[in-house]
């Protein structure tokens, strides 16, 4: 059944991320970055723009298909500050919001991807936005959870078979395309299943917000339970396929059969639930021959687990990855004919040291607590939620405290700068933080109480930082 498309909130100014190639989407930093590590004096504010009008829900039961986005309006140059010397070599400007390197939204990230694969089987609704893919009749998406681009160039002996198809990635260019922001696993899984940036499909972030109840939502465990339906009400791409005759399928560990993320983000076709990598890789092959047009995913966890639990230095987390190859070229070895491989990633992942200078703790830190209720994202991508009337007070000290070495930026600052896409649907905008915050350094802002298990991970990820943003779109053909 189709389901109702909201409206969309438009991020006046964006521009389209060029086709460009590691970091895609980069927007250019004007001026020299600040040196870490002196703290700024308050910042003079301008006069703030009035937000962008929001745009009205649509009662069309159709996949919406994204509005052409307007040339951006020339910016007035701002006025100088009241105190010309406020900013100078010992106290830098902070970090300007439009300055932090963009996902390639619309050319290169996740969310292209398999919309790309279905317009190339015909499926309606859909358009190929990764222009370097070939059109082929049987698509496999092979998505290995926290395997970043620049963590499997720099493991060449753990990885050889993925090594050996580094030249393939994005069509041969041998390039990676990008996550999305925040680069964390509901967020991206959102992304991939629906063909959505995050403003779209409404999973902005790890925890957010829920504006009906006031309570943080984590979006990857679903605590506290929402109704799955309303919260993203857009069309799988697997449902898509489903409905166009494709032969859909997922093939995964049984613990996903039906969880609300497996139902919003990639539901459609067949479930076939698999305890072992082997096995998944062999009823992986095995449903892409079940069809003349099929589009299969399959999906290995333990990357990403052994990066959070030791990091991406250590031992097991090398072992997993020597052990995923291999589950890499079991499935290319299996594939049918006319068939195409491709194997991505989630996000990448960085390692951030257990010290004072490296790891700010929320809970222990009163300026930045002053005027927040609650605290929501990652330690590498905040969603902070402001007391009534205290949000642009909170936006003024995150900055002054944080704004050397994280992007700090007002709801509609973000939103305009196209963090989380281009446009932002309407149910979808209170969900995102009063104040969002994404780490430029490798830094954290670990909540030691509030969230004492994930403060105590050894990797992380979350931010626009290439480690982070880039993932590997590796090939095999039949």
């Amino acid at each position: 059944m189709a389901q109702p498309t909201p409206g969309a909130r438009r991020a006046p100014g964006a521009q389209p991320a060029p086709d460009a190639q590691p970091a895609p989407g980069a927007r250019p930093v004007s001026g020299a970055q600040p040196a870490p590590g002196a703290q700024p004096a308050p910042r003079p504010r301008a006069p703030r723009p009035a937000p962008p009008a929001r745009i009205p829900q649509s009662t069309s039961t159709a996949r919406p298909t994204p509005p052409a986005r307007p040339a951006p309006p020339a910016r007035p140059t701002p006025p100088p500050p009241p105190h010309p010397t406020a900013w100078d070599d010992a106290h830098p400007r902070p970090l300007a919001p439009d300055s932090a390197p963009l996902p390639a939204y619309g050319t290169g990230s996740l969310a292209d991807l398999l919309p790309t694969l279905a317009a190339g089987m015909a499926v309606p609704g859909t358009t190929a936005a990764i222009p370097e893919l070939t059109p082929a009749d049987r698509n496999c998406v092979f998505l290995i959870d926290g395997l970043g681009w620049e963590q499997l160039k720099a493991h060449p002996d753990e990885a050889p078979f993925m090594t050996s198809l580094l030249a393939s990635s994005r069509g041969g260019t041998g390039s990676p395309i990008t996550a999305g922001y925040p680069a964390t696993t509901a967020t991206s899984l959102a992304s991939v299943g629906t063909g959505l940036p995050p403003g779209a499909h409404g999973l902005p972030g790890y925890t957010v917000r829920n504006p009906d109840t006031g309570e943080l939502m984590n979006q990857l465990r679903w605590q506290p339970w929402t109704p799955p339906g309303p919260w993203q009400p857009y069309p799988t791409v697997f449902e898509l396929a489903h409905r166009a005759g494709v032969h859909a399928a997922q093939v995964t560990s049984p613990a996903f059969a039906n969880t609300p993320l497996t139902k919003i983000a990639l539901s459609g076709g067949s479930f076939h639930g698999r305890l072992s990598g082997e096995e998944r890789m062999d009823v992986a092959a095995e449903q892409l021959a079940a069809a003349d047009r099929s589009l299969v995913y399959t999906y290995y966890a333990e990357v990403d687990g052994a990066g959070h639990r030791f990091g991406v230095d250590s031992d097991t987390w090398r072992g997993q990855l020597m052990y995923v190859d291999r589950l890499v070229q079991r499935l290319a070895e299996q594939l049918p004919p006319r068939s195409a491989l491709y194997v991505t990633a989630d996000h990448g992942m960085i390692d951030v040291p257990f010290d004072e200078d490296h790891r700010i703790d929320f809970d222990e830190d009163w300026e930045l607590k002053a005027g927040v209720a609650l605290l929501g994202g990652e330690g590498r991508a905040r969603h902070v939620y402001a007391v009534p009337g205290a949000a642009n007070d909170v936006l003024t000290c995150w900055r002054e405290v944080l704004g050397e070495q994280f992007w700090v930026a007002s709801r509609d600052e973000a939103i305009e700068a196209g963090w989380f896409g281009p446009a932002v649907d309407e149910r979808v905008y209170h969900r995102i933080g009063d104040v969002v915050a994404a780490a430029r350094d490798d830094v954290l802002l670990i909540a030691s109480e509030r969230e004492p298990r994930e403060s105590a991970m050894v990797g992380n990820h979350g931010s626009m930082t290439p480690a982070e943003q880039l993932v590997p779109l590796l090939e095999v053909r039949s």
